[in-house]
């Protein structure tokens, strides 16, 4: 889940008991899991590629100089010009319309005056509402010029969400989603986060089931079509451990190490995945 801190997220024995599912393969609550018609999908295709090229706005403006405040307003601009409501502002108090977390913040850092500097890993994440239904995505980008290292756990990352969505797919399970993305980051020496994770979504921007960056393939719930999923893996260059700042929403990694984040908003079809937030 994101945009909210862990502690906030996990703390419940209810949320914490859907992960463990997904890690053990247990039988998800699938009741509770709402599958869209087509009809519903089409509108999330809107607010998807709304959200994806609020992102690819965003992205474009990152430069050395630029304050992480400034990003927020490109993406706030972006999105009620194009008739959508950033779905981040206000969402359990949250101040802003974008996500920006530098180098050794994973997720949820607040934007401000902060200038952004050459070198730096600047992830993003933003969500988009529109007639209803949300999109959600995130992407990692590195201001020239990169270190070599932080080149590859970039493009280690983002490949790791392409092979997750590889999976979604009719008959398979969510563990083999976790799974995907595990293989591809623990195979190059990376951590990959456990306490935050990636979520159902639809008319919210949270929705069951929770999408573990992790676990094992064939277990889980089966992955029928109609089902839209935010995969957002979270990998990091050290450990998997992570902690939240007094700001009650940042979370950086424990040892310092760098990390990077990429998310689509993907629905399982007939036909296979389709990314709803990936603009051409």
């Amino acid at each position: 889940m994101r945009l909210s801190p862990l502690s906030r997220l996990l703390k419940t024995s209810k949320q914490r008991s859907k992960i463990e599912a997904v890690m053990v393969g247990g039988v998800a609550r699938k009741s509770s899991v709402e599958l869209k018609t087509k009809g519903e999908i089409e509108l999330m295709r809107v607010a998807g590629r709304l959200a994806g090229q609020t992102l690819q706005e965003v992205a474009k403006a990152i430069q050395p100089g630029v304050t992480t405040k400034d990003l927020d307003r490109i993406a706030e601009a972006t999105i009620r010009q194009n008739g959508g409501k950033p779905t981040f502002v206000g969402y359990r108090g949250y101040p802003a319309s974008l996500c920006v977390s530098i180098n050794n913040e994973v997720v949820h850092g607040i934007p401000s005056n902060r200038k952004i500097k050459p070198g730096d890993l600047v992830s993003i994440d933003v969500a988009a509402t529109v007639d209803g239904f949300v999109g959600d995505t995130a992407m990692t980008v590195i201001v020239p010029p990169g270190a070599p290292e932080a080149v590859k756990l970039v493009r280690v990352t983002e490949q790791s969400l392409f092979a997750a969505i590889e999976c979604m797919r009719p008959g398979m399970r969510l563990g083999d989603v976790g799974a995907a993305v595990q293989t591809v980051a623990e195979s190059n020496g990376y951590g990959v986060v456990r306490d935050f994770v990636g979520h159902g979504i639809g008319r919210k921007m949270h929705e069951e089931p929770a999408v573990a960056n992790y676990g094992n393939p064939g277990s889980g719930m089966r992955l029928d079509p109609g089902l839209v999923l935010a995969v957002e893996p979270m990998v990091t260059m050290g450990g998997w451990q992570v902690r939240v700042l007094p700001d009650g929403w940042t979370v950086v990694t424990v040892d310092g190490s760098l990390a990077a984040h990429f998310e689509h908003t993907i629905a399982v079809t007939e036909n296979g995945p389709e990314i709803l937030t990936q603009v051409a």
